[in-house]
């Protein structure tokens, strides 16, 4: 699919000569055309970059602490928190790591399975470096020294009332799983802001599951507010990163074994969310 020359111009025009100076220089063991075994084109990243961008220095203004834990090169892992309702966080991690460490990094998130059958919108993804979320996708990635992102808390994280603000769900194991399996360093990551988004007051669980869905947030504004509604306040995003954090053990151990392991992740990202919180002078400050 060829993008008009004009419309090539318009996106690059947008987007920060710094920005489009590290997407260049991204490495992600590209072929001589240009793409990794997922379909991955750095420079398809200059068509998204210039909105990303702005959402993150200007809608949310976001502050990056701690990024220079990500190591340089090599396989990581970068475990947070996640809420919001609607996954900003995910953005604005991966842009952090596009815009703010040097030299750049590419997160890769894992998405839906079904996200293949989707026409088009499978294209986009997996130009812009979305990988289906299995765990062989994940090792391919790991052990090509790729940045993975993942949110063990899923969908229970995203879909919190606000009244457990910044209280972490249960997190899932696998993600340790994998990082003992492939010898993969974990970074703790803290998110702020994502609460007051989208501050849900109730969640009409019954409802949502009606209509298949994991959750139906109400909030201040939706759904008085119709579509308008569904928009996230500019509140301000602080993201934290704390140090590496590597683990010896079997992948395949007993739940009980990982969960300890899993437990000191957790309690690094609550330091993290206790510091950002102690420390911000309010939500759209």
């Amino acid at each position: 699919m060829r993008i008009p020359r004009s419309l090539d111009d318009l996106f690059l025009g947008a987007l920060s000569k710094d920005a489009w100076e590290n997407i260049k220089s991204l490495q992600a063991g590209q072929n001589e055309h240009g793409f990794d075994p997922f379909g991955f084109e750095p420079q398809f990243l200059k068509y998204i970059a210039p909105i990303a961008e702005w959402l993150f220095r200007v809608y949310f203004d976001a502050q990056v602490h701690g990024i220079e834990h990500i190591p340089d090169d090599g396989p990581v892992l970068l475990i947070s928190n996640h809420s919001g309702q609607i996954p900003v966080d995910g953005m604005l991690i991966g842009t952090a790591c596009l815009l703010e460490k040097k030299p750049p990094r590419m997160v890769r998130s894992m998405v839906e399975r079904w996200v293949p059958d989707i026409p088009f919108v499978s294209w986009v993804f997996a130009r812009a470096g979305q990988v289906v979320g299995t765990r062989e996708n994940a090792r391919i990635i790991l052990r090509r020294g790729g940045c993975i992102l993942v949110f063990p808390e899923g969908v229970r994280g995203i879909s919190k009332t606000y009244d457990h603000a910044y209280e972490l769900a249960e997190f899932g194991l696998g993600f340790m799983r994998l990082a003992l399996e492939t010898g993969t360093p974990i970074v703790p990551v803290g998110v702020i802001g994502g609460e007051e988004q989208m501050p849900a007051v109730a969640d009409l669980k019954g409802l949502a599951g009606m209509f298949g869905m994991p959750a139906l947030p109400i909030t201040p504004t939706f759904p008085l507010l119709g579509p308008l509604g569904g928009l996230p306040l500019p509140v301000r995003y602080r993201i934290h990163f704390g140090k590496a954090m590597r683990f010896e053990g079997a992948p395949d151990d007993e739940d009980r074994i990982i969960r300890a392991q899993v437990r000191e992740v957790t309690d690094a990202i609550e330091a993290l969310l206790e510091q950002g919180l102690s420390e911000r002078e309010g939500v759209f400050l």
